[in-house]
């Protein structure tokens, strides 16, 4: 089979500027050393290597890092534990790596999940996969507190057995979008959301 012009016109520039930008960030990474200590595991290792490109002057605006595991169908406590804690240390080293780089006030890190977990334990002492889930937001200019209202946990108050959200999600994207990287959340949120004062 042939490709033709216009698939070869828009793969071949494609493919070299991957090979370009993994070019600058092996550069960045050399030159740059961290300044904090981060514990072991994959989400620590790719913070590590979001503060050293933020450290080396790297125009990128948003790095995205994940950490897996979460979906806990059986024996959820011991996993939930490790992954928390590996959560948490990773994440106050990035923060004390951007401190010491003098970065962090130029910074807002955002914490997602693609799902939320049921409030009632299974047969298998896990939880299922539930509608509501907590975000998490840190910066030196974010506003601290809770956004939203805490979640009843009275059975008559869930959702078919899930908590009720009181805040979606988007609005929360939308406050990223304008509050922090100044631009217009409509055209990537297919609407507009009102959002949350995050910043």
């Amino acid at each position: 089979m042939r490709l033709h012009g216009s698939v070869l016109d828009y793969v071949e520039p494609k493919a070299l500027d991957a090979q370009v930008s993994s070019e600058k960030i092996r550069e960045i990474s050399r030159k740059v050393s961290n300044q904090a200590s981060y514990p072991g595991g994959q989400l620590a290792n790719s913070l590590r290597l979001v503060a050293r490109m933020i450290g080396g002057g790297m125009p990128t605006r948003i790095y995205y890092a994940s950490q897996g595991g979460y979906d806990t169908h059986t024996n959820q406590m011991p996993t939930q534990a490790r992954l928390l804690q590996e959560l948490g240390d990773s994440v106050k080293a990035f923060v004390e790596d951007l401190k010491a780089q003098r970065n962090f006030d130029r910074v807002m890190l955002m914490t997602f999940s693609e799902f939320g977990r049921r409030v009632a334990e299974n047969a298998n002492t896990g939880t299922d996969h539930g509608a509501a889930a907590p975000m998490f937001i840190a910066g030196s200019k974010v506003k601290a507190g809770l956004l939203g209202t805490y979640p009843s946990l009275a059975p008559d108050e869930l959702l078919n057995g899930d908590l009720k959200y009181t805040v979606d999600f988007r609005s929360v994207y939308a406050a990223v979008l304008e509050g922090w990287l100044k631009m217009s959340s409509g055209p990537i949120l297919g609407r507009k959301f009102e959002p949350l004062q995050v910043v």
